[in-house]
């Protein structure tokens, strides 16, 4: 069962908080992208509002508040948590999961400049800013950037308590501007209609290419799911009640003061914002400012989300390990430097490269509609483990892949003029999900396991044999081998063969990460008393494998349970009780010279190596202590030559 969270007014704003910004936002943008370089009419406000209003409904509110959110995996939302649910299914989902992330992570990069951007340039609308450069707009965004991304290693506990009450009034502006617009002309709400959606996309010149800027107007649907856990599914259906009804009023508000001040002109979008045109000049100040902070609220949801998605993934192996901080105590607070660098560089360089939030918008959108397919092929898999009539899985196919194929090819309309750069950064980042996984299947064909008991005497023997010098007292090694009567034939090589170990325990720990979130248990099974011990760690996806800690545990409470003696077995420490040493053993892979793979393969492997050097190293990457860690490195024999034509000569 998953877990709920009350519904509360507190736990309503603080929903706000977390998981409206990059949605919330939107209406800073939309209407400029739909009106940019087009003569306003009837038929284009109508229709573009009538498309946002039924995109909202179907793709907002149908597919992720109504559907998606019964997805929950123990109450935790979001693309990889779906996919962990799935997976067992059918081993091709993981390929939706990856395009999905690398979409969201991209996504996480262009959200902040453009938000930031249009909040900011609305600076133009006061006279005495009339005239401020672009390039002076530019550096403010690039200040803010810095100042939000150098704060990330802080953690946001105590700032975070402010973003609800933010949000709240953000909305509350969105609602109160919009309807103190709706008389302008109270024709616009038979855009509630989708007639004139229909009618707009059949029959407007180019009418369906428009699609491309009404999808930014659910572009953080997608962030509903991501911060399920954080928020409880009652709490997001109930205050997306509120955030809707803000959107869809402000909305028609824009588009009712389009038709009633520009109806058979052009709305020269480089020189002012839709949105802003809409405030009082005496309200202008306040208002960019509740804007600029609403804008840096959503840039901080995409970035903290970014995180979990990437330590979702580290422990799914479809990302190289890298160091996670947890800068507050607060749950699902995280924090990866090396994540928030590449986040960091990839919004300044989208800020310099684009300059406006008009050009933004043409590479905004592309790569997230990648995401929203992902969302539900996985989510039709999810539906059929749930044995839902196939009719209804059908029609949600049906219904769901039509939408949104249409927005994507809608989008690839903006392709040349930006969305390249979005698409480029999600196919990198997809690019190194994909070698990370296919190399660890590639690896996994030539992993060759051996039965433990054929070795146990052997081993045992080694423990008793004071001619070899003592590793250690216990000796511990990380194996991959899910069955516990099995084990790494490179193991018993380390332990036999290569330089003997001799140790008085011998304890294999192996770490089975599990589709749910945040379990943490572990099992015990003594192969051999006092001598050989296996330890399971049986870790949800979203919990650190920090095995040192836990190894310690697990041993403290087998010594108070009497199972196992750590007391040195050297005769002047036992008879002062002196605890003996623990040291571990890493074997780190190295590709070998005598390996003859298939070219695409061959491929793979190097980039895999080359991208592992990037990441944490083995014993970093388990948690551990180097002080007491030893590395050994082994080659990686994954396809070995077949014969060597080498024959010998006779003697003279």
């Amino acid at each position: 069962m998953s877990k709920q969270k009350n519904v509360t007014f507190a736990s309503l704003v603080i929903a706000l908080g977390i998981i409206y910004g990059d949605i919330g936002t939107s209406p800073l943008y939309v209407l400029n992208a739909v009106v940019h370089g087009k003569i306003i009419e009837e038929k284009l406000i109508l229709g573009a509002l009538s498309c946002i209003i039924w995109t909202l409904t179907l793709q907002t509110t149908v597919k992720y508040v109504w559907l998606t959110l019964k997805a929950d995996n123990k109450g935790e939302g979001g693309i990889f948590s779906l996919y962990a649910l799935v997976r067992r299914q059918r081993r091709w989902l993981v390929l939706p999961a990856m395009i999905g992330g690398a979409a969201l992570l991209a996504d996480g990069m262009i959200t902040p400049p453009i938000s930031v951007t249009s909040a900011i340039e609305g600076l133009r609308q006061m006279p005495v800013f009339s005239q401020i450069e672009q390039s002076t707009i530019v550096y403010i965004v690039l200040g803010i950037l810095v100042v939000l991304f150098f704060l990330q290693q802080f953690g946001t506990d105590s700032i975070g308590k402010l973003f609800g009450p933010i949000m709240f009034l953000w909305f509350a502006m969105l609602f109160v501007v919009g309807s103190g617009h709706l008389l302008d002309d109270l024709y616009i709400f038979k855009a509630l209609s989708p007639h004139y959606a229909i009618e707009l996309l059949t029959t407007y010149h180019k009418g369906f290419w428009i699609l491309g800027a009404v999808f930014l107007c659910t572009t953080g649907a997608e962030a509903l799911y991501s911060d399920l856990g954080h928020c409880g599914r009652s709490n997001v259906r109930i205050s997306w009640i509120y955030v809707k009804t803000c959107l869809i009023i402000n909305y028609l508000g824009q588009g009712a003061w389009l038709l009633a001040n520009y109806n058979g002109k052009i709305f020269d979008t480089d020189k002012g914002s839709v949105f802003y045109s809409l405030m009082p000049s005496w309200f202008l100040i306040p208002g960019i400012v509740i804007a600029t902070a609403a804008a840096i609220i959503a840039s901080q949801a995409l970035i903290s989300g970014s995180f979990t998605l990437i330590s979702e993934s580290m422990r799914l192996n479809l990302w190289p390990k890298f160091r996670i901080s947890y800068p507050t105590e607060e749950r699902g607070q995280l924090y990866i430097p090396a994540i928030n660098f590449l986040l960091f560089i990839g919004c300044c360089g989208i800020t310099i490269y684009f300059q406006t939030e008009a050009h933004m918008e043409a590479a905004y959108g592309l790569a997230i509609t990648l995401c929203m397919l992902a969302t539900s092929i996985l989510f039709a898999n999810f539906l059929i483990s749930h044995r839902v009539n196939s009719a209804l899985i059908y029609l949600y196919l049906a219904v769901y892949l039509t939408i949104e194929l249409s927005f994507l090819f809608a989008n690839l309309d903006k392709f040349p003029h930006g969305g390249f750069v979005t698409l480029i950064v999600g196919g990198a980042l997809f690019g190194i999900m994909y070698v990370w996984y296919r190399a660890r299947k590639i690896k996994n064909r030539y992993v060759e396991f051996v039965r433990m008991e054929h070795y146990i005497p052997q081993i045992q023997e080694l423990s008793n044999d004071r001619g070899v010098p003592k590793t250690a007292t216990h000796l511990v090694y990380m194996t991959s081998a899910n069955n516990p009567k099995e084990i790494e034939h490179k193991i018993i090589y380390s332990i036999l063969n290569k330089k003997p170990k001799r140790a008085d325990i011998y304890w294999f720990v192996h770490v089975d990460t599990l589709d749910d979130p945040y379990s943490a248990d572990y099992s015990v099974e003594h192969i051999i008393p006092n001598d050989i011990i296996r330890v399971e760690l049986r870790l949800g996806f979203r919990v650190e494998p920090r095995i040192n800690l836990m190894f310690r545990k697990v041993v403290e409470d087998l010594v108070n349970n009497k199972e196992v003696n750590i007391t040195s077995r050297y005769e002047s420490l036992e008879r002062n009780n002196v605890v003996g040493d623990f040291q571990f053993i890493v074997m780190e892979k190295y590709l070998s010279q005598d390996n003859e793979l298939p070219f695409f393969e061959r491929v793979i492997m190097k980039l895999y190596f080359w991208v592992k050097e990037l990441s944490l190293s083995e014993e970093r990457g388990f948690g551990l202590d180097p002080s007491n860690v030893t590395v050994e490195k082994f080659p990686l024999i994954v396809s070995p030559i077949p014969d060597l034509n080498l024959k010998r000569l006779p003697e003279l």
